[in-house]
């Protein structure tokens, strides 16, 4: 158990020499290809104007969400009531989407609990 803890402990130094070195050349490459993204000047005011556009924004998007809703919502009860007409394609997505959702209620369930499977702390 010691030598594992020994070999961690040298990737973690390793890891940290290597961003050290070249995380600064990452961080300029990456602010030189988005730069079109940066708003000039960046001051407190111009983030705050931001994230207020944001905000509207999305506010004024919830009307188009909600029919898009409804008119999902209608599609599912048109499946349900011609059920009998269901191919066997469409009930096998149905059951994967539904296994999907049951697995990240788990993994969320598990994760809520701190990553023990038993739901107690050690």
């Amino acid at each position: 158990m010691a030598s594992k803890l020994i070999q961690l402990k040298s990737k973690a130094t390793q890891a940290s020499q290597f961003v050290a070195k070249h995380g600064t050349a990452y961080y300029k490459e990456l602010l030189e290809k988005n730069k079109h993204y940066v708003q000039q000047p960046p001051t407190i005011e111009k983030c705050s104007e931001l994230s207020n556009q944001l905000f509207y924004t999305r506010l004024a998007s919830i009307p188009v969400r909600y029919e898009a809703f409804w008119k999902e919502l209608d599609y599912v009860k048109h499946l349900w009531k011609n059920r009998k007409e269901l191919k066997v394609e469409d009930a096998g997505i149905a059951a994967l989407f539904g296994l999907e959702v049951f697995c990240w209620f788990c993994a969320g369930e598990i994760v809520g609990r701190g990553f023990t499977f038993t739901g107690y702390y050690v």
